[in-house]
């Protein structure tokens, strides 16, 4: 019995899928010659989700045995990756098969195994593995994920790690946690930095103003490029008590201003403000506050550059940062549009969205 509200369209949809689920008709379908490839690839599409989360543990098992660095300068035997990963034989040689089915590695000759091209490539990317080894705790969180969902809590493993960036009010005094979250923030800032400064090169500006940037990096990555550029940074006072000594031991000229971005005034002598993957970690009322807080800060004619991962791309938006941000217990992945919408509503009306060449790992949205 169709619901009311439902259109054709809709109806159409639950037919297919009442089909499509029918035993009878997936063994049709996997017989008849016309449909047997189209049956076979969506079977090991259901495979590849089914087993996900096995061959996520099969990648970070590579990373954490730093495996991919070791194959990297030549190919080596089973019993060369035993000894080096301390690994028994056996549970060296499983490793090394499953991650040659990935393309983690891949065989050479002679009974030898190299980099194949996804380990190439997660090992060309050291945020990637930063992420990788630190998703041990997103895995605790998610080992139960119906009593995940029935609520957030602050108790969370991610919730943990990340406690600074869901702290407001700059009451957080362990340097440990920050010096964790800087780090793993650093060491993703190159890529992104890169996809941020190709869309807006910052041409024509004379301050810049990172609004919740940690230790700097992506003002590190800025000055390589632009050094004429004044810069500072505006982040909580223990954030900035970590950012100074490594900003004076890379000769980066950045002023830095303590204070809490949702209570304190703002410096108001920046021509560009940027907020990188900062609104992706508050809740709705937040980032609102932020949005009116910048939009005050800015001299007339400044800009506003918002710069993170959106749930235009809905696996990495909706599957992936749905629940990531949900464990961590702040925040939310938007659409570019429902930024747009909070941006105008606090006041801006020249609103630009920026092409990137990642655009699962960084959108861009310019404002003034």
């Amino acid at each position: 019995m169709p619901n009311p509200g439902e259109t054709l369209l809709d109806r159409f949809r639950n037919a297919r899928a009442s089909l499509l689920s029918s035993a009878k008709f997936q063994k049709f379908c996997t017989g008849f010659w016309p449909t047997r490839f189209i049956a076979r690839r969506k079977a090991a599409d259901v495979f590849d989700l089914c087993n996900g989360f096995v061959y996520s543990q099969i990648l970070q098992a590579c990373v954490r045995l730093d495996l991919l660095t070791a194959l990297q300068a030549r190919s080596q035997t089973i019993d060369e990756i035993a000894a080096l990963t301390d690994l028994p034989q056996d549970g060296a040689g499983r490793l090394v098969r499953a991650a040659v089915a990935l393309d983690i590695l891949e065989p050479r000759s002679r009974d030898r195994f190299g980099l194949g091209e996804a380990g190439a490539a997660v090992l060309g990317s050291p945020g990637l593995q930063g992420m990788i080894l630190h998703h041990e705790h997103f895995y605790d969180d998610l080992s139960d994920i119906v009593t995940l969902l029935k609520g957030r809590s602050k108790s969370t493993a991610l919730a943990n790690y990340w406690l600074y960036s869901t702290q407001s009010d700059g009451a957080q005094s362990d340097r440990t946690v920050m010096a964790t979250y800087s780090e793993l923030m650093r060491e993703t800032q190159t890529q992104l930095a890169d996809e941020i400064l190709r869309a807006y090169p910052f041409k024509g500006h004379q301050h810049l103003m990172d609004v919740g940037g940690g230790d700097g990096a992506f003002l590190c990555e800025v000055h390589s490029r632009l050094p004429q550029l004044k810069l500072s940074l505006f982040d909580l006072p223990n954030v900035i008590d970590l950012a100074r000594p490594r900003l004076e031991s890379l000769s980066v000229p950045v002023t830095p201003h303590s204070g809490d971005m949702f209570a304190d005034a703002w410096p108001n002598s920046a021509d560009v403000i940027s907020l990188i993957r900062v609104c992706l970690d508050h809740d709705d009322d937040k980032v609102r506050v932020l949005l009116k807080r910048a939009r005050a800060a800015l001299k007339p004619g400044g800009v506003l550059l918002i710069a993170e991962p959106m749930s235009d791309s809905p696996k990495v938006g909706h599957a992936y940062f749905g629940f990531y941000l949900w464990a961590m217990g702040s925040g939310r992945a938007r659409a570019s549009h429902e930024l747009i919408a909070m941006l105008r509503d606090a006041g801006f009306s020249d609103i630009r969205i920026l092409p990137t060449g990642l655009p699962d790992l960084v959108r861009v949205i310019r404002v003034s």
